[in-house]
This record gives C-alpha cells, structure tokens and sequence, in this order.
C-alpha cells in the first residue's frame, strides 16, 4: 500500500488489505494473533482504536515488512516501532563482513528489496568486473535490470531464455505481493520496456511453481561459469533496511567452476 504516514485513520484499510494478501478471514486473523473476532471487527470497521501493541500483534500475525508496519502505526496515530533509513546496524556490518570474507573465493552480492547491489565481496567485484561492460561498475548496479540489459550481463547469459523467464516472474509475484510499492513497481516496468523480454513472458503465469533453484550459465570467451544461488536473510530483524535486505551467495555447481573461481582469485 502507498505510505500513508502524514494521514490517520487508515488503519482499517490497511488491516483490510493485508488480511486480503495473506487470504485470511477475520476469524482466522483473530485467531492467529489471540484477539477477539469481535473486536476485530470493530477495528476494521473504524469503531475501535487500537493501542500501538495490538497494532503490532496484528502485524506480526500478518507477516507484515517492517516499513509497512511503521505505515500502520503511524495512521493509527502511534510512533513508528522500526528504524528507517539507509543504515544497517553494526552488528549487521560485522556478520556481513565476516559473510563475505568466508564466502571467498565465490561471489557474494548484498542486494536491498528492489535488487540495487548494497554491497559485494572481492569474488563478486572480480566477477561483475569481468561479465560486465569496462564503463558499469558495482555503484548503482540492479542485478535484475543487468539482467536484461542488452548493454550489461544479458550477452553472456547463456541459458538466458530460461533465467529471464524465471527472473521476470518472480518480480511479477513481488509485485502482486505488495502492488503499491512504487520502486518495485517502477523496477518492473522498466524491464518490461527491455527489448530482450520476450511476449509471452510478459503475464505471469500463478498456476506455473517457480523452480527450487535455477542454474546461471555464463560464457566468456573460451571461460564456462555456473553458478546456482542462495539468497539468505537476518532472522528477526528490527531494522527496515535489514528487514528488506537479501544476500545472494552465488555457489558454483560444478569442479570447472569452483576451480576458475580459485585461479581468478589467485590472478
């Protein structure tokens, strides 16, 4: 949903609407975050005002991001509960340091929720550096418009015709999860205005379950790389910028691979 922080009394849309993403009933709400139906109804229907903790126990029961939370506070006129901002927290800096440290000498890219690279490890600039274009560098990068882009990593995408699919679809979905997020939102419309998307991958199809993991083949020159990735996050964060941060360890899936990554590492 749109940020609504200057505005009040719109908590009963935004319960709503996440009661409607989730595909619950307002019994099964009540149930899962140990309130009355009654009283739930009274507060989707503006009768009753909720305190800042039931707000957040119905957020929790929803699974609602950390931003959107601090949206529903602040139109039932309480505070935001999460930092927002740019700015991780040093206990976060210190593990993803530690993570990209021992993830050497196989690439490790810190993205946000709209794909924009955060951060890397030595083995993801070293990689980029060599996939990419001499004049694209890692600031600023969006590994999904990369994809796409003629001018970025599209050439050297072998199996391309099955990555974008899966890539595109998958922002499709999070675009549906969550239709009023604007970056995500623009992110989309920008890659459906790529010339190398295809027609037929330009409606999503929901009956379709995404693959469990899906093999990048890259090609350079005489070089064959592929790699399969695992995208990890903090569990609990109470942060937004960690709540909506991903990171993407790209792991070789044969000895050919890992073997390159280990010489480029040692040129």
């Amino acid at each position: 949903m749109p940020d609504h922080d200057q505005r009040r009394g719109l908590l009963p849309a935004l319960l709503k609407y996440w009661r409607g993403q989730r595909g619950l009933s307002q019994l099964d709400l009540a149930i899962a975050a140990d309130v009355s139906s009654r009283h739930l109804s009274f507060l989707e229907t503006g009768r009753a005002t909720p305190s800042a903790e039931m707000v957040l126990r119905l957020a929790t029961a929803l699974d609602v991001p950390l931003r959107q939370v601090n949206t529903m506070l602040r139109s039932a006129g309480h505070p935001a509960a999460y930092e927002e901002g740019d700015s991780l927290p040093p206990l976060a800096r210190t593990a993803l340091d530690h993570l990209k440290r021992h993830s050497e000498p196989f690439p490790l890219v810190v993205v946000d929720r709209a794909y924009d690279v955060m951060d890397a490890n030595t083995a993801a600039h070293r990689l980029l550096g060599t996939i990419l274009p001499d004049d694209v560098g890692l600031t600023g990068l969006n590994l999904v418009r990369t994809t796409f882009d003629p001018g970025g990593a599209h050439p050297v995408i072998v199996n391309f015709d099955e990555v974008g699919r899966l890539l595109l679809w998958r922002l499709q979905r999070e675009v549906l999860a969550e239709p009023g997020d604007p970056v995500l939102r623009g992110l989309l419309d920008d890659v459906l205005a790529m010339p190398t998307v295809h027609d037929d991958w330009r409606s999503v199809d929901l009956g379709v379950a995404a693959d469990p993991a899906v093999v990048v083949h890259f090609r350079l020159g005489d070089l064959e790389l592929r790699f399969v990735t695992l995208v990890t996050a903090f569990q609990a964060p109470q942060n937004v910028a960690l709540d909506e941060l991903r990171i993407e360890h790209w792991l070789p899936t044969d000895e050919a691979t890992s073997d390159a990554c280990h010489l480029l590492a040692s040129s």
